[in-house]
């Protein structure tokens, strides 16, 4: 269902998706540059919602505020940060004791580590994430990657140096630029076996 829930930063337009059977947890994705044609139905982040909803979990989606329906202004990734944390303080009483997963693609994997650091969620995936362009901090939670080895936009390089640094699992799909074209399949299935972890 599309929704248009009311938040301190002003209205954001989500997509909640059910998963069949009773839920398993609640996976937030957020999507790419509002800038640079980022919103929810990007096909990563459609296609991390897909990985989310087959694997048990409810899938959420929120475009960035200025983005669809959402009020406000691109605010640096500083909004954004607070737009979906006030989005999972919303939704937490509808879903009572199930746990947080946060997955997000490029822009979107930048916001969702600060969320990370201040919401109790299971763990994080970042596809494709900005490394070059934002200044990420060491991971808060168990944090897994996913990025093209010929990404155009982020060199994998500078991932790999992070992935490294930080100690965090590196999943380089082969041949795929920065939106994985013709490679969204992969995407899902490591996406996929991201949720199913216990």
């Amino acid at each position: 269902m599309r929704l248009r829930l009311k938040l301190p930063g002003g209205q954001i337009e989500t997509v909640i998706e059910t998963p069949v059977g009773e839920p398993r947890g609640v996976a937030l994705i957020a999507h790419p540059h509002p800038l640079h044609g980022g919103t929810l139905d990007n096909k990563v982040a459609w296609t991390l919602a897909r990985a989310a909803r087959a694997s048990g979990w409810v899938a959420v989606r929120p475009n960035f505020r200025g983005v669809g329906q959402s009020e406000g202004m691109f605010d640096h990734g500083i909004g954004e940060t607070e737009d979906l944390l006030a989005l999972m303080a919303a939704l937490a009483p509808h879903y009572p004791g199930l746990p947080w997963l946060l997955m997000g693609f490029s822009f979107g994997a930048y916001v969702q580590h600060r969320v990370a650091a201040r919401w109790p969620v299971q763990r994080l995936l970042m596809v494709g994430p900005a490394v070059s362009m934002y200044a990420f901090d060491p991971p808060a939670v168990p944090t897994v990657i996913i990025h093209g080895s010929e990404d155009e936009l982020i060199h994998v390089k500078h991932v790999r140096d992070y992935a490294r640094q930080q100690g965090i699992p590196l999943h380089e799909v082969a041949g795929a630029g920065h939106f994985f074209h013709g490679r969204l399949s992969e995407v899902r299935d490591l996406a996929e076996a991201f949720c199913r972890q216990p």
